[in-house]
């Protein structure tokens, strides 16, 4: 516990949230299996509409107004990031202090997917910036509310020596769903109000199957701890004195997600302005990112959860995983081509297989209150949002001094090290 008082209250263990019932479960039983099968695809929904909204959003803005991409797109993604980072820890408490006959988390799952697809759909319907900027601020808004619970069901209810194969499984959906959201904007990049439509149809199905398949316990019974003003604010404060391994994670994902995005968010106006390619090239490069990144994505992710698990450590390989991030960062120095751009991403999704695959698992194991794992994972969960706030500003001022997108790349690199090593002093395996 820290040194403030803890946002839900004492507990004591006989009245303790369902955030400890992952040890009442064996980790062979059909629901556990259940919950190991369908939590690619859930992880995935999240993180696709992400990527569609990054991918639809740089066309649709460059066709608003060409002049100003750089500066307005920047914009977009930094009032996005700014609600996502509001809203995850605000909806994890309200999540851990949720109590109906569906339990904590499905409730929140439930509305957070509905209104994430009602925003895909009013995206696809924008006109104007402003207009694009509202609806994308609600689908981040609604599929941040799906995706904070559903990262607190891993403390919930998976074992902590399964956790290592969880967070592989999770991180299998994350990434894959990322590398798939640009191939399939380009395949739509002509009919993007359609494409909008069609991916909130999916990814509403796949949210509520996950949810029926998987359902919560009643928790109606399971005492609810007082809210205050006060204590919610106290909540959003994790003492790095008492709790260093929390705060080391927190900042070494906050440096690996920062120099992601620096690239991430331009690498449309990159590959026009940087590797000299037309939109139409640029537009349809995107399903060849994707399918080259695949096979060594899926072979380290395939390795390091289990890998992580048999040997009983987290650190040594999500430390791995950040300076392949980095190193993948200098490729396009060296080699500002298409070829350069197609081995960058390879790379990159190999380092982030191998990071994502364990950091997850890492992170449930330096949570300071047992008791509040939603609303901690929120709190965590603001080192990969708050991230998205500054990235964009931060590359369009060096894209502007410079007046090249190339001497983002070794800033990037930089960072990604600096992340990857921020891990060094965990003591939490």
């Amino acid at each position: 516990m820290t040194s403030l008082p803890s946002a839900a209250g004492s507990t004591s263990p006989a009245t303790a949230t369902p955030s400890l019932h992952a040890v009442e479960e064996e980790p062979k039983s059909p629901g556990l299996r259940r919950l190991f099968a369908t939590v690619p695809m859930a992880s995935a929904v999240p993180q696709f509409s992400y990527g569609i909204v990054g991918y639809f959003a740089a066309l649709q803005v460059q066709g608003f107004d060409p002049l100003n991409k750089v500066e307005k797109l920047a914009m977009v993604h930094a009032a996005i990031a700014a609600a996502s980072m509001v809203a995850q820890p605000l909806i994890g408490l309200f999540s851990d202090r949720t109590r109906t006959r569906w339990g904590a988390r499905t409730p929140w799952m439930m509305v957070g997917a509905l209104v994430g697809c009602v925003g895909l759909v009013a995206a696809g319907s924008s006109g104007s910036v402003a207009m694009l900027l509202v609806a994308a601020i609600a689908s981040h808004v609604g599929f941040n509310a799906f995706q904070g619970p559903l990262t607190a069901i891993q403390p919930d209810r998976v074992p902590v020596d399964r956790r290592g194969r969880y967070s592989a499984l999770a991180g299998l959906g994350t990434i894959t769903a990322g590398i798939l959201a640009p191939a399939f904007g380009a395949s739509f990049a002509t009919r993007i109000p359609l494409g909008y439509v069609v991916a909130a149809i999916a990814l509403l199905v796949i949210a509520v199957a996950f949810l029926v398949l998987n359902p919560d316990r009643d928790n109606r019974g399971v005492s609810r701890p007082e809210f205050s003003i006060g204590s919610f604010l106290r909540s959003l404060w994790i003492n790095p004195v008492q709790h260093p391994d929390f705060s080391w994670v927190f900042l070494g994902r906050f440096l690996i997600c920062g120099g992601y995005y620096m690239v991430l968010t331009y690498q449309l106006y990159i590959l026009e302005d940087y590797i000299g390619l037309s939109v139409h090239d640029a537009t349809h490069l995107a399903p060849v990112l994707s399918i080259s990144s695949l096979p060594g994505f899926l072979l380290a992710i395939s390795i390091s959860g289990p890998l992580s698990d048999r040997i009983g450590r987290r650190k040594p390989i999500v430390l791995v995983g950040g300076l392949i991030i980095a190193g993948s960062a200098l490729i396009p120095v060296i080699s500002p081509t298409r070829g350069g751009m197609i081995c960058s991403i390879v790379v990159l999704t190999i380092g982030f297989g191998t990071f994502l695959a364990v950091d997850q698992a890492l992170v449930t194991q330096v949570l300071p209150r047992e008791d509040s794992a939603a609303t901690d994972l929120g709190i965590l969960n603001i080192a990969a949002t708050l991230p998205n706030v500054i990235a964009p500003m931060t590359a369009a001022a060096i894209v502007t001094a410079f007046g090249s997108y190339g001497a983002l790349y070794p800033i990037v690199a930089a960072i990604a090290a600096l992340g990857a090593l921020a891990i060094l002093p965990v003591k939490s395996r």
